[in-house]
């Protein structure tokens, strides 16, 4: 089992990526959230727009592309200008 910032991480695995990383979650049709944490096997996920946590399997997990990251972007000035705290 390797070590990568001082989390352990399954071999196969992508590695755990930094707290605030934006990552897409495939088994749940794509769906792009912020890397939290590790929770056990899983790796929990905060929605960008906001809402509740999730666990992902890190297998089923990528990183965010380019469009990801702007989509990501917008979505959060878009809040912040109506005034809503993320």
């Amino acid at each position: 089992m390797s070590v990568e910032r001082g989390l352990p991480s399954r071999p196969g695995l992508p590695p755990v990526p930094a707290p605030g990383t934006l990552v897409v979650d495939t088994q749940r049709g794509d769906r792009v959230g912020e890397f939290r944490g590790v929770a056990g096997p899983y790796w929990s996920l905060r929605p960008v727009r906001g809402g509740a946590e999730w666990e992902a399997d890190p297998a089923h997990v990528r990183p965010a592309d380019a469009r990801e990251h702007l989509h990501a972007a917008t979505a959060i000035a878009n809040r912040r200008s109506a005034g809503e705290w993320l």
